[in-house]
């Protein structure tokens, strides 16, 4: 399955955040790469600056170009506000959803776990990173699964209080989705209303 393979650091300089994480790099360089990054930031157009938040959208879930427009034609149809359908679409996604319960410490390593069958939705295998969460399904580790080091390690001293959206239930190592979290639940630093404005030309 297609996914973004090329540096992490790269992107977060280019975006000015540090979307995957703690990056060492960013903190080092922050400015942009390429031979003129260390000259001043050119002031964006408004056109460049919706592109970049549509970007920084894309690379935080690590979602493709067509996934990312398809899941906006979903949200622009759905009933409500379409910039927070979005990133609730986003948000449902199992790759996510792994990564929100704290089995896995990054996107990228939830997405693996999910793909290496080691994640259940109501019981049964999912191996599909896409796969749309809804409210009530359980998410949890495979069984066989519970013992794999990064997974124990990851839930090590983990907040599971920090997402009211999803219950942690220790004895099944995993949780149930609630609800579609609001948009002051999701932490995220996405200006999801300059998204809906690029989509809309």
């Amino acid at each position: 399955m297609a996914r973004y393979t090329g540096p992490k650091s790269k992107i977060a300089r280019k975006l000015g955040e540090a979307i995957y994480g703690e990056d060492k790099v960013l903190t080092k360089k922050n400015y942009p790469p390429g031979q003129h990054g260390a000259n001043k930031r050119r002031k964006l157009s408004e056109y460049g600056t919706q592109l970049r938040e549509k970007q920084k959208a894309k690379y935080t879930y690590g979602v493709l170009e067509r996934q990312f427009r398809n899941l906006f034609k979903k949200a622009a149809a759905k009933k409500g506000v379409t910039g927070e359908v979005l990133l609730q679409m986003l948000e449902a996604r199992l790759d996510n959803v792994v990564y929100r319960l704290g089995i896995a410490p990054t996107r990228a390593a939830a997405r693996q776990l999910v793909l290496h069958r080691h994640i259940t939705v109501d019981g049964q295998v999912v191996n599909i990173a896409s796969y749309s969460v809804v409210p009530g399904q359980i998410v949890a580790v495979r069984e066989k699964s519970k013992s794999l080091e990064v997974i124990q390690d990851s839930l090590s001293g983990f907040n599971h209080a920090k997402y009211p959206w999803i219950e942690w239930d220790e004895s099944i190592k995993g949780g149930k989705l609630l609800n579609n979290p609001q948009r002051d639940e999701i932490p995220e630093n996405i200006k999801e209303q300059l998204i809906v404005e690029l989509y809309s030309k």
